[in-house]
């Protein structure tokens, strides 16, 4: 079985950096972007539930309408592949009971096995103190993603710039239906680095490891 040596993983962090401008000619091949895909579904999230949804954005005349609304950062329409990645704005006893069937299906469970594992979910963000920030939980699990999709694509050498910069509430109107219980919290481009862009000849900066790394 092939794996990543522990240089290759370092090279490709080091590797990668925030895309500042994409080569819009040069384009992720259908099979790197249905295993980055495939990546983003085997996302680890809290209880497994995966609150959140993503939404790749195509369509050149979306982009365009999304531009304006993502502080003109020429990302937008310049990537190959642009995600959004929005996250439920409560979470329902709907929504785990939908959770708790795919899981009896998947593993061959009977459904009254996981009635503890119900109740634990329920108390915590459906009926719980954590109720209240359910979206702000949900976007955190969406934040978990985004760093895997691209932790990922930088093993894959495909280059991706994660954008906040953007107004939530206009890409909600544009891409999110009113009542579809999802909100825009971030957006990742991802394709390749334009040969003249001219963060890719900087050096990476961070901080000192025993600034950041305690071991007690």
């Amino acid at each position: 079985m092939n794996s990543v040596t522990t240089e290759q993983l370092l090279g490709a962090l080091k590797w990668r950096y925030a895309t500042k401008a994409f080569d819009p000619a040069k384009k992720i091949s259908t099979e790197i972007w249905q295993t980055l895909e495939k990546a983003l579904l085997l996302s680890p999230s809290s209880y497994g539930l995966q609150p959140y949804r993503f939404l790749v954005i195509t369509d050149s005349a979306t982009r365009a309408e999304l531009l304006p609304h993502s502080r003109n950062q020429k990302q937008v329409v310049d990537c190959s592949h642009f995600v959004v990645f929005a996250a439920r704005t409560e979470i329902s006893e709907a929504d785990v009971d939908r959770f708790l069937r795919r899981v009896s299906e998947v593993r061959r469970i009977a459904p009254e096995s996981l009635a503890g594992y119900r109740r634990m979910i329920l108390e915590d963000i459906v009926h719980g103190p954590r109720a209240r920030m359910a979206h702000e939980w949900a976007a955190r699990q969406a934040y978990i993603a985004l760093g895997s999709l691209m932790t990922c694509a930088a093993i894959l050498r495909v280059d991706a710039c994660p954008m906040e910069g953007l107004n939530p509430s206009e890409y909600d109107r544009l891409l999110h239906p009113h009542g579809s219980g999802y909100a825009t919290v971030v957006a990742c481009a991802l394709g390749y680095r334009s040969p003249d862009d001219p963060y890719a000849r900087q050096d990476k900066v961070r901080r000192d490891a025993a600034e950041l790394v305690k071991e007690i």
